[in-house]
Formats: structure tokens, sequence, C-alpha cells
């Protein structure tokens, strides 16, 4: 498969910084959120978010599922993995991506229309989330299986040998 130039670097930072920011909120929520650095008004207070309820989900704290969504997610975006060609591995990633998705616009909801309080580091991990799911989707819509990246530049190559010479 012959992908964008742009898709595999991409991908691979945005995960990291999703996978670091996770862990980091991991980090916080099991000690106490002591050191979490974060701005505190009316609108941005990271502890009341992440001290919620919501904070949360089945009872699993949703910073520690966020660190194992992006450890799975950056091991997808391993330029090793991308160079695998089985179809599976793109369903996948745009799969868990999707999921990712709903859980995020999930936690953004309960932001703003329950805990009403916004927490940056988690905007970082929503934004990262949307964003690789983004330059995923896009990034599969662009590729090009390679047996028909060969067929196209045959075709542009009027020196080519026509496809009626071919054995």
């Amino acid at each position: 498969m012959l992908r964008p130039r742009w898709l595999v670097p991409t991908s691979l930072a945005l995960s990291v910084v999703g996978l670091l920011v996770s862990a980091y909120l991991t980090f916080e929520h099991y000690t106490g959120n002591e050191t979490l650095a974060c701005t505190v008004t009316d609108v941005v207070d990271c502890a009341k978010v992440t001290e919620s309820a919501w904070s949360t989900f089945l009872g699993v704290p949703v910073a520690l599922l966020g660190l194992l969504f992006f450890v799975a997610v950056t091991v997808l975006m391993l330029p090793s993995v991308w160079r695998r060609p089985e179809p599976w591995l793109d369903r996948a990633r745009l799969g868990l991506l999707t999921v990712g998705l709903a859980m995020a616009l999930y936690l953004v909801w309960a932001e703003l229309f329950r805990i009403y309080a916004i927490c940056l580091w988690c905007t970082v991990v929503h934004v990262a989330t949307f964003a690789l799911w983004i330059v995923v989707l896009f990034g599969q819509i662009l590729s090009v299986p390679a047996g028909a990246a060969a067929e196209v530049a045959r075709d542009d190559d009027p020196d080519a040998a026509p496809r009626s010479a071919k054995r």
C-alpha cells in the first residue's frame, strides 16, 4: 500500500502526544492531583474535572483508559506496523480511533454540561484523538494499493511498453 508521506510521522507524533499526556493524567490520578499543572479560572479547572464523578468509567479511571488506548494506538501507528500489508490493520486503526473519539466526545460533553469546567490537559488528549481520527481516515482514503500505483505510473509513462506487449 502506498500511503501519503505525511501519514506515518503525523499519526505517530499525535499518538505519542496523547500517550504522554495520558500518562501524566494517570500519574496525577494516582498521586492525588497534587502536582497537576493547570491554570484555575471560572472555566478552566483541571482538578475539578479530574476529581469529579465523571473521572471514572465503570469504576476505572478515565486517565488510565486513555493511557491504555494510546498505548494500543501508538503501537498501531509505528512505521513497521504501517508497512504491514494486512487490511485488518487499517480497519483496527480506524475502529479503535472511532471508539476513542466517541469517548472523547462523551467526556467533552461531561466537562461542558455536567462538570461546568474544562481541563486543559484533557483537551490536549481530546484534540489529539480527533486529529488522529482525521489523519488516519484521510490517510487511508488517499492510500493506493501498490499494484494500482504501478499501473497508474505505467499509464502515465509514454515510453512504457504497451500492455499488449506484456507476457
